[in-house]
């Protein structure tokens, strides 16, 4: 064993347990968890129509919270290095040297091996498998390769990122069809704009870092033009839910208009004086926005099988 790597890693039991537990809570990203439980209830709830199973729910959500846990616990061993790099990432446990990557590897599989278990014994094939294929999109395709080799690396991370509401809407269909694709068109598209503002507004840290993100390579002014457009799809796919009859007439008036506005932000965008400041909104909106369509879909939930726009528009 190299002298210097093992003079750097030092004994977890000599951390003060209350800082360790923080450290390990810290490794498993909460927001990211948060944020991704609501997304999982909104496809659950679309797809339950209000005929919940409280357990299938619950073991959904814990199933794949621990999975995702798992997922940023190693993204964590595996961006150490450039989060030494990054103001924002550089008090991460791993970067002070408060955990070790061993010990963090342990911890990770841990999660992972308990969360697909209980995906395993309480949901379906289906559920297990887009759990498998979102995990392995997150620390295979995108920490380990792509995130640092291109800028198509925010395109590969945003599948990972779109398949919670999937595994919620699977876990009670058992099916992949036009919902389940639809849903995840919608937050596939939600993650770049999305992505694309947080590069703009960390922009030093992603290039102390080297991190080829859009604003980095392209610039923020090519950012801005990509940020409109997938905006633009992210309004269409969003309607589409309800155009196809998968949810009903609020929810289509919740996206129309939580979606309008946040196309207004960024058409802003062009004008702005205060580029940062900009970003911050468009990022701050985003999440207020798929919040609101989440949600959403929960309400619709105790509606009856919605009609198609469409086919509203004929009679």
């Amino acid at each position: 064993m190299d002298h210097a790597s093992s003079a750097s890693e030092h004994d977890d039991r000599l951390t003060p347990a209350p800082t360790m537990r923080q450290d390990y809570l810290t490794l498993t990203k909460p927001g990211i968890i948060g944020g991704n439980t609501i997304s999982v209830l909104g496809g659950f709830f679309l797809a339950a129509r209000g005929e919940v199973d409280p357990l299938l729910l619950l073991a959904t959500l814990v199933g794949l919270a621990l999975v995702i846990a798992a997922g940023c616990a190693f993204n964590n061993v595996i961006d150490r290095d450039i989060d030494a790099l990054m103001t924002r990432t550089r008090n991460r446990p791993l970067v002070q040297g408060r955990l070790t990557p061993a010990a963090t590897l342990r911890f990770a599989t841990l999660l992972g091996v308990a969360g697909f278990a209980l995906l395993a014994l309480f949901t379906n094939a289906l559920t297990v498998g887009l759990a498998a294929f979102g995990f392995a999109i997150y620390v295979g395709a995108y920490s380990l390769c792509m995130k640092r080799r291109s800028a198509y690396g925010t395109l590969v991370g945003s599948l990972s990122g779109a398949v919670p509401p999937v595994v919620g809407y699977c876990a009670v269909t058992g099916v992949f069809d036009t919902g389940a694709l639809t849903l995840l068109v919608i937050f596939c598209l939600w993650q770049m704009p999305h992505s694309y503002a947080i590069a703009i507004f960390r922009l030093k840290d992603y290039r102390a870092a080297s991190i080829p993100v859009l604003p980095v390579v392209k610039g923020i002014h090519t950012a801005k033009h990509y940020i409109l457009g997938y905006i633009l799809a992210f309004v269409a796919a969003s309607l589409a839910l309800s155009v196809a009859g998968y949810a009903g007439p609020g929810y289509f008036a919740v996206a129309l208009g939580m979606g309008g506005y946040w196309l207004y932000l960024a058409l802003q965008g062009y004008r702005a004086d205060d580029e940062e400041r900009w970003a911050r909104r468009v990022f701050g909106f985003s999440i207020v926005t798929i919040t609101a369509l989440s949600l959403m879909m929960s309400l619709d939930a105790s509606l009856p099988p919605a009609a198609p726009l469409w086919a509203a528009a004929l009679n």
